[in-house]
């Protein structure tokens, strides 16, 4: 795992414009859904890169919303069929959520740069906060074709949420809120428990999430990779919506991550 930003930018370049792929299959995970789409005229992604989803049909009510496109990390790729971890919390992502096989999906992507691979004696260990364990059901699984055991660390708000975890493999350790599954507390116990010299640590979560990996990462000098989560409007840098601040001055998560060395972040780089 490099820490230097000018090698930490694995990416595939998506095509020009976007496409329109097949909705193939819709299934619960936990209270989440997982929407998987025929895109057999696009490239396969790496981990950690995102697509720009947009419902081919009713997109967009009465009141104009959703108007813009959803940015949606890869949760899994199998073949041509590209797999997205939906939780139904507004009008776009609600009309995702209710996607049926046969119906036409809008996409513009891969986009940003994915995670770069651990060094051979390091401990990969991922952690996860809510949706952000679509990134690191497919890291783990390019790990395990490459012959590594990966550890999963999964953080939710309950047990129906945390039955997504499975998407993972194992192993795969769960966190939640009330205690209903696993460890009762946030999902950064568990790193921390788990944390030592030959780990390296990929993250995707909400920002307080993601700050306290940064912080226990940089107080044991474990090498930390982040996957941003931020509002992006566009999805190739047009906009400067996603825009977070680094040591290296303000970068675009959408063209200059999603995925970030976590050395590169200043203390408090998340508004909240």
């Amino acid at each position: 795992m490099s820490s230097a930003a000018s090698q930490l930018e694995p990416r595939v370049v998506a095509p020009f414009g976007r496409r329109l792929a097949e909705v193939v299959a819709n299934e619960p995970a936990g209270l989440y859904r997982l929407v998987e789409a025929a895109d057999p005229g696009g490239p396969a992604p790496l981990p950690g890169q995102f697509y720009m989803l947009a419902a081919a049909r009713d997109w967009g009510g009465e009141d104009g919303r959703p108007h813009l496109a959803r940015a949606f990390s890869v949760c899994r790729v199998r073949d041509d069929v590209l797999g997205f971890l939906v939780d139904a919390i507004g009008p776009g992502t609600a009309r995702l959520a209710e996607l049926e096989p046969g119906e036409g999906l809008w996409l513009v992507g891969p986009l940003g740069s994915g995670f770069s691979m651990p060094d051979e004696a390091a401990d990969p260990l991922l952690v996860a906060g809510g949706v952000g364990l679509a990134p690191l059901v497919v890291l783990a699984e390019a790990l395990r074709a490459a012959g590594r055991r990966p550890t999963v660390l999964a953080g939710f708000r309950s047990d129906a949420h945390a039955a997504a975890a499975s998407l993972a493999g194992e192993p795969v350790e769960v966190a939640t809120d009330d205690g209903s599954a696993g460890h009762r507390g946030l999902v950064t116990d568990l790193l921390a428990d788990r944390l030592g010299a030959r780990a390296a640590v990929y993250a995707c979560g909400p920002p307080a999430m993601l700050e306290r990996v940064r912080g226990l990462c940089a107080e044991s000098s474990v090498p930390a990779e982040l996957a941003l989560e931020e509002a992006m409007a566009c999805g190739f840098g047009a906009c400067f919506g996603c825009v977070v601040r680094t040591v290296n001055g303000y970068r675009r998560i959408c063209v200059d991550g999603p995925v970030v060395s976590a050395s590169e972040l200043e203390d408090a780089w998340h508004t909240g």
